[in-house]
């Protein structure tokens, strides 16, 4: 463990961030009070034994806004990055495997990369109501062309080994070659790109609920703590900190957990390091 430890010093502290993070977000109930409950008479106080983190300009919790906020942000991320991760893999293994498809398959997905998803996100909640499902939607939608092109990349790749040929030559079913042979090669850089993916839809989410497209604004998320406070930060500037700061440690922490990845699953930058 120690050994472990020294050696892959990024991915124990975004380990321990995120566990610190994840705990706090499941026990937000029983560790903090009501996240709505206004008020008025302590409206914008500082930080201290009544309110750790303060309180906003009506007069809520912001330290109970953020810990609830961690809920919302959490569970972006981790939908996002699986729904892409499933959907982009079966797309980019029968993309990469079947050259029939290859070229009807990324001509699409090309099309997906260039919407961007705060637009798309604005645009389905103007036909929809604003809810956690519609962000994680309009997130996931613009992020499975990435997968595609990365799971396809590979595929392309393995596809052209001996060990490849020589099932084919035996006989054996492109399902079974896919399944058997071919899916395994694509998991470490799966894996890796899944944290990318979750940071990128815990910062996006942020953005759309600061814009008022996210998550309703009765539902405390970070985005729309920041936004609601943008006008008091000279007054009360605690008020704007806290959220910003938690997202940014847990971007930072998703982000070191990515990289430590990264670099323990790539066998030739491993032996480098």
């Amino acid at each position: 463990m120690k050994r472990f430890i020294r050696r892959n010093p990024t991915i124990v502290l975004g380990a321990i961030i995120l566990a610190v993070v994840v705990i706090a977000a499941l026990l937000a109930p029983w560790i903090t009070n009501d996240p709505i409950l206004l008020v008025p008479n302590d409206r914008l106080l500082p930080p201290g034994p009544k309110y750790w983190l303060g309180t906003d300009h009506l007069g809520r919790d912001i330290y109970a806004r953020v810990v609830h906020g961690a809920r919302i942000s959490l569970l972006v991320g981790v939908s996002v990055a699986a729904l892409s991760v499933i959907i982009g893999l079966a797309i980019g293994l029968a993309a990469g495997y079947w050259r029939r498809l290859d070229a009807v398959v990324m001509r699409f997905m090309d099309g997906l990369m260039s919407i961007p998803a705060i637009l798309l996100a604005i645009a389905l909640v103007s036909l929809n109501k604003a809810s956690v499902g519609i962000v994680i939607a309009a997130i996931t939608i613009p992020e499975v062309p990435r997968v595609v092109r990365l799971v396809r990349s590979v595929v392309l790749t393995v596809r052209e080994m001996p060990y490849i040929e020589a099932a084919v030559s035996g006989g054996s079913r492109g399902r079974k070659i896919i399944l058997r042979h071919i899916l395994p090669s694509t998991m470490a850089p799966l894996i890796v790109q899944a944290t990318y993916i979750a940071a990128s839809a815990i910062l996006i989410e942020a953005g759309l609920s600061f814009l008022g497209a996210g998550v309703p604004p009765e539902i405390p998320t970070w985005g729309n703590m920041i936004a609601s406070s943008r006008l008091f930060v000279a007054r009360a500037p605690w008020t704007v900190f806290a959220p910003g700061t938690a997202l940014a440690v847990v971007i930072l922490a998703v982000n070191l957990v990515g990289d430590g990845l990264r670099d323990l699953l790539d066998v030739r930058l491993a032996r480098r390091l």
